[in-house]
């Protein structure tokens, strides 16, 4: 039973996101959304429930109370939102990330020789400081104590900062949870196009499991091709996750496979319900909820699909590069507001 709807609704009147004066934007009926009907709306109607209590801001507190009284999430969904296609002039583009989970230790040794580090307490977030060859190369900080543990591939290592997240699994036994904790601000250089710039392989050829045996048979060119890329992520042990749970996104919530998107808050605000349309060899519709951002998440119609934890969960990531459509679900009253004037 639907309760409150009143209330909610007077409570939604200015809008939801600013700077959209150069988008194109459209209010669709959910008719117009491909599959709508096929979707396990009481599915995302959950991700969408564990997101509100990250969701403090008064446009959000009285959906979100309605929200945890329902027991059909397509009707909530009809009711309180409106699908709303918001376009930049750039392509669609919808990749995956997962998290990964790679061998490591607490002490260092011959193994287990790779720092992971934590932020150093004098980085400021947006600064562009020291680069990925001052800090592995040079050991700019080594002897700090900044030492979260050590792993054994410095392939899988720096694929682990690209994800932002994951799992160490320790020689010691058990495993240390890692989330994001900041970068030192270079712009990333994909190692999968830099093998491609210099005529090693094909587009189409390159994986990590192809990085990683490339580099192992050419140590020194493969360490110049680490060393290509000055982006470098450092993190932050989180010991509160469950483990059956996903890693920490952008609102320090668990994500969720499969229904959690990483997107550009420019154009999408963190929280919305996202309904997303991915063609490729894999199509799909499926309800999401923007729950995450990332550094190459640019743009209004570009997301990135969580996947999942482990290497399986990664290798399907990997193959996911496609085109579509993503729909923003938005309140009533704030999708109407974001119309332009005519």
């Amino acid at each position: 039973m639907l309760r409150g709807l009143a209330f909610a609704l007077a409570l939604l009147g200015t809008p939801v996101l600013a700077g959209l004066e150069d988008a194109d934007v459209t209010i669709l009926s959910f008719g117009e959304l491909d599959g709508w009907d096929k979707d396990d709306h009481q599915e995302a109607l959950g991700v969408f429930l564990d997101t509100c209590r990250d969701l403090d801001e008064p446009l959000w507190r009285p959906i979100c109370a309605v929200a945890a009284q329902q027991d059909d999430g397509k009707t909530f969904f009809e009711l309180f939102f409106r699908p709303v296609l918001i376009r930049d002039g750039n392509d669609p583009l919808f990749t995956a990330y997962y998290e990964p989970e790679i061998r490591g230790s607490i002490t260092e040794s011959i193994r287990y020789r790779y720092p992971v580090y934590r932020k150093p307490p004098e980085l400021n977030s947006g600064e562009v400081w020291l680069s990925r060859r001052d800090i592995e190369e040079a050991g700019a900080l080594r002897g700090r104590g900044l030492e979260i543990a050590w792993v054994e591939d410095p392939v899988e290592l720096q694929f682990l900062q690209i994800q932002g997240s994951g799992r160490i699994r320790l020689a010691e036994g058990g495993t240390i949870r890692l989330g994001y904790g900041g970068s030192n601000g270079h712009s990333f250089m994909s190692l999968g196009n830099e093998l491609v710039r210099q005529g090693v392989y094909n587009p189409h050829q390159v994986s990590q499991k192809v990085i990683q045996n490339w580099v192992k048979r050419n140590p020194e060119a493969g360490h110049q091709l680490l060393m290509s890329n000055p982006s470098y992520v450092f993190f932050r042990r989180i010991g509160k996750v469950a483990a059956d749970k996903g890693p920490l996104g952008a609102m320090n919530r668990s994500i969720t496979a499969h229904r959690s998107v990483a997107v550009d808050p420019k154009y999408t605000p963190l929280g919305a319900p996202v309904w997303l349309e991915k063609r490729g060899e894999e199509p799909f519709s499926r309800l999401m909820v923007a729950q995450d951002t990332g550094s190459r998440v640019k743009g209004a119609q570009r997301a990135d699909i969580f996947w999942g934890t482990g290497d399986k969960a990664g290798r399907l990531a990997g193959r996911i590069r496609d085109d579509g459509r993503m729909v923003v679900l938005l309140p009533i009253q704030r999708a109407f507001a974001i119309l332009p004037e005519e």
